[in-house]
């Protein structure tokens, strides 16, 4: 067993996933990480970080996968210290268009990939009697903006946002804090077709965010030992958006 701290990281290929795997590796910690093709995606990564590094490969959405995770860190590597719950999807159209099989996709990885594996999570943390669980919101839950219609996809994040404040209240005697970073527009796969010019409407610095904004909110949450409940939101200045 390592002596070092050890972060699960879900949704863990690409985007904002892979920027936090490889921040919480450079930051000396063990890191599990999951997701539908960690192990190809981590490949040449996984050969320089072993032994810090293992990889589990699953749909966050399925109880099997978040155990498998679970059982990893602490198999491996004997705690878990952080578990950041970045696996989302994000599917924008008229209200009036999404289907069922949208929403049993975005309530698949968003809230069931948030609930088993936490709930696995803090349970091993509870023994530990410490523990920091970060969840991967979006702004657009609660500063939704002109033009971009995802109220149904937001219905999932809003809720991520509810959770990890009852949680943080609810595991507050028990020294596990819950937070959320809540990142607008930002420039990972997941906004490739957007726009290039459309953060300019909305967010006063002009600019969307970038892979290493987010994963220094999450760094800074992990590691905030007085802060629980938050909802950080990383939009460059959002709330003072035009129309």
């Amino acid at each position: 067993m390592s002596g070092k701290k050890t972060a699960i990281v879900t949704g863990a290929s690409g985007g904002f996933g892979s920027g936090l795997v490889e921040a919480f590796l450079k930051e000396g910690y063990n890191v599990v990480g999951t997701s539908r093709n960690a192990s190809r995606s981590f490949s040449d990564l996984a050969k320089t970080a072993s032994p810090s590094l293992v990889l589990v490969d699953g749909d966050i959405g399925k109880q099997e996968t978040a155990a498998k995770a679970v059982e990893a860190a602490i198999n491996h590597f004997g705690t878990i210290d952080v578990l950041v719950n970045n696996a989302g999807i994000f599917y924008t159209k008229p209200f009036m268009d999404f289907t069922t099989e949208d929403i049993n996709a975005l309530v698949s990885t968003n809230l069931l990939g948030f609930v088993y594996i936490t709930q696995l999570t803090v349970k091993q943390m509870l023994k530990q009697k410490s523990g920091s669980v970060v969840s991967i919101s979006a702004a657009l839950a609660d500063r939704p903006i002109d033009g971009v219609n995802g109220s149904v996809s937001m219905i999932t994040k809003g809720g991520l946002n509810s959770v990890i404040q009852n949680l943080a209240v609810e595991y507050a005697n028990d020294g596990i804090r819950f937070n959320a970073v809540a990142p607008g527009e930002a420039d990972t796969p997941m906004h490739r077709n957007n726009p290039k010019d459309s953060a300019q409407t909305v967010q006063p610095r002009r600019k969307v965010a970038s892979v290493k904004d987010v994963v220094d909110a999450v760094l800074y949450l992990a590691k905030a030992g007085h802060v629980s409940g938050e909802i950080l939101h990383v939009d460059g200045g959002a709330p003072a958006r035009r129309w």
